[in-house]
């Protein structure tokens, strides 16, 4: 892992390069670089170079940010729902894409800019990839994407392979041989759909629970009232509500840890204590069914069998061991479940407030189809317009719109700010996908915004930093797309989507509320979704039959 002070260093080599007459004739009354003496001056000089530039850093302002109150800082003026709107404003108010707060003495960098996130936790990701602790120490989860370096899984050998394996077992290629889970999962879906629609959400949940659970560990869940799908479904959101900074005194004030788990105010020692069993829980429920079935020679092909496979065959140490299989499992239920139940929430809220963008992607699906068979992967490149209306979707309204916080590792500066070293660092993706530059009309539903004469736009960015930045560049992100692309574009080619009416025939409107936390899905809201004819019957009904579980 790069340090700053070596980063300082290498700062300061073009000096040290002057002082050694490189690239000059040699001087006879130069020291010869071989030297201990001319070693001690460059050593020296580097020394002084990196002291200068701490002392100058030190004098440097902080970025601009809300007004303080004496020790408690910022404390009361972060709301606890919408953060990533509060923080917007703020960066308009102070008219800077970075903002300071101060959470009595814990310093909270905020980024609103596609810019300033990319020059940080981008090109400078070697010092701002750690995570903070929580109201748990730590414990409140265990998978990849959260481990922080006081974990036992950090920068070190260990953490690089448990991402290595991440990276192969859900990268751009081979997330296509995940590809038939998806239609079987997205065909199931819509049969669900025809018989009760009025659970859209339960049926969305269902879906991204059956996709995950059997590209991760090879498991067949139960039709409804799944044990694992309930118990991977409590732990992420706990997760999801006890991530967002701030939220529990114990993260601004972390001598809380301390107090007995009895005394009034401690709750949150106890709630810490159930949280910690969800997180095993889902991490080693599963993971225990399947290393069971490798061991009887009866495991469906997933990443956790082929993996524990492959280290029972090998004859030789693999790179990975068992306990980062078993991390990198949960981190794919934890990445993919509930993000893709609010996604398709957010799907048909869409719908429901744009009927004419329904109408248009529908038009496109028929044309392509002929009415004779449900969208497969096959079509993707052939409807522009539905891969536009899902970039639209994941931009308009985002699964998580302000990131998985970042820790600085060491002091930094950046356009002439100083950056305290432990700084929480929140890349706020709702600032970014609502930039007024970058997407006009932001809070328009409009994707058209991603097309040029019918096809992709290549000048207009695709809404990736849903997924995260940097190094946590979340790996699933081609798994949950392409997850995403083949349920919309089912549900479109046979249902149509419209607003609700109560038994007096008035229309209810939805209300758009989200439930706010790390991950925000939509509260529950009534809707219509309706057979489009009784060909698009025909074909959910014949689809099912053929798509028996892989």
């Amino acid at each position: 892992m790069t340090s700053k002070l070596g980063e300082e260093f290498t700062a300061c080599q073009p000096l040290l390069y002057l002082y050694s007459g490189a690239g000059n004739l040699p001087s006879p009354d130069m020291p010869s670089l071989e030297s201990p003496s001319t070693i001690l001056i460059l050593i020296l000089v580097a020394s002084l170079y990196v002291l200068v530039s701490r002392t100058r850093r030190r004098g440097l302002p902080l970025p601009p940010g809300p007004p303080q109150l004496p020790l408690l800082g910022n404390i009361f003026d972060v709301p606890s729902t919408s953060q990533w709107e509060t923080y917007a404003q703020w960066s308009k108010k102070y008219n800077s894409d970075i903002i300071y707060l101060n959470l009595a003495g814990t310093s909270v960098i905020v980024l609103s800019s596609l810019e300033a996130t990319d020059a940080l936790l981008e090109k400078r990701s070697s010092i701002y990839s750690d995570r903070q602790t929580g109201s748990d120490d730590g414990e409140r989860a265990h998978g990849v994407g959260f481990q922080h370096r006081s974990d036992e899984i950090w920068y070190g050998d260990d953490w690089r392979t448990g991402r290595r394996l991440f990276n192969k077992a859900l990268n751009i290629q081979v997330s296509h041989n995940y590809k038939p889970h998806e239609v079987v999962g997205s065909r199931m879906l819509l049969k669900r759909l025809l018989h009760a629609p009025e659970d859209f959400l339960a049926h969305f949940r269902q879906m991204a629970g059956e996709i995950i659970m059997s590209v991760a560990y090879g498991i067949n869940v139960l039709p409804s009232d799944d044990p694992y799908i309930a118990l991977a479904h409590k732990a992420v959101h706990t997760f999801s509500i006890a991530s967002v900074p701030g939220l529990y005194l114990v993260d601004t004030f972390p001598i809380l840890k301390h107090i007995p788990r009895w005394l009034p105010g401690a709750g949150f020692k106890r709630q810490a204590e159930k949280w910690r069993k969800l997180a095993r829980g889902m991490l080693e429920t599963p993971f225990d069914e399947t290393k069971r079935q490798v061991e009887a020679g009866r495991a469906r092909p997933s990443f956790t069998a082929n993996s524990l496979q492959a280290l029972k065959d090998s004859e030789s140490e693999l790179y990975f061991q068992e306990r980062h299989v078993q991390a990198a499992a949960g981190t794919m239920y934890i990445g993919g479940a509930d993000t893709t139940v609010s996604a398709l929430g957010t799907f048909v809220l869409a719908m429901l407030a744009n009927p004419e963008a329904q109408k248009k992607a529908q038009e496109e699906i028929d044309f392509v189809t002929g009415g004779k068979y449900l969208p497969t992967f096959n079509d993707e490149a052939a409807m522009p317009y539905v891969s536009a209306l899902v970039n639209e979707v994941m931009r308009w309204e985002n699964v998580v719109p302000a990131a998985l916080p970042h820790l600085l590792m060491t002091e930094d500066e950046y356009r002439g700010y100083r950056l305290p070293a432990g700084s929480i660092v929140i890349g706020n993706t709702w600032a970014i996908l609502h930039d007024e530059v970058m997407y006009p009309d932001p809070y328009v539903f409009k994707p058209e915004r991603f097309l040029l004469n019918g096809k992709p736009n290549p000048a207009v960015k695709t809404p990736e930093v849903a997924f995260g930045f940097g190094r946590r560049l979340c790996p699933g992100r081609h798994l949950a797309l392409s997850s995403i692309w083949i349920t919309v574009a089912s549900i479109l080619a046979t249902f149509d989507i419209t607003k609700a009416v109560d038994e007096e025939g008035n229309i209810i409107e939805p209300s758009h509320d989200y439930i706010s936390g790390l991950i925000c899905t939509p509260a529950p809201f009534k809707c219509s979704i309706t057979p489009r004819s009784q060909d698009a019957v025909a074909l959910i009904e014949a689809a099912v039959s053929d798509d028996l579980p892989l």
